[in-house]
């Protein structure tokens, strides 16, 4: 059930989280360096991550019993 749940919230998460990404750069980042553009795709590229990997960890755990 833990795999079940966790699947649906990492889902959840990765929709959330490009679709604000992109809302984000579409809203800040014209007009900006090239310079300027690509650390946010690198930052916002890899941001994702920690949290994804939280659940992940959460997923794995073996039951108490």
């Amino acid at each position: 059930m833990r795999k079940f749940v966790g699947s649906l919230v990492l889902f959840a998460w990765v929709v959330f989280y490009s679709l604000t990404a992109m809302t984000v750069a579409a809203a800040k980042l014209p007009g900006t360096s090239g310079v300027t553009q690509l650390a946010f795709y690198a930052v916002a590229g890899l941001a994702w991550v920690l949290p994804a990997m939280a659940i992940i960890w959460w997923m794995s755990r073996p039951d108490r019993r």
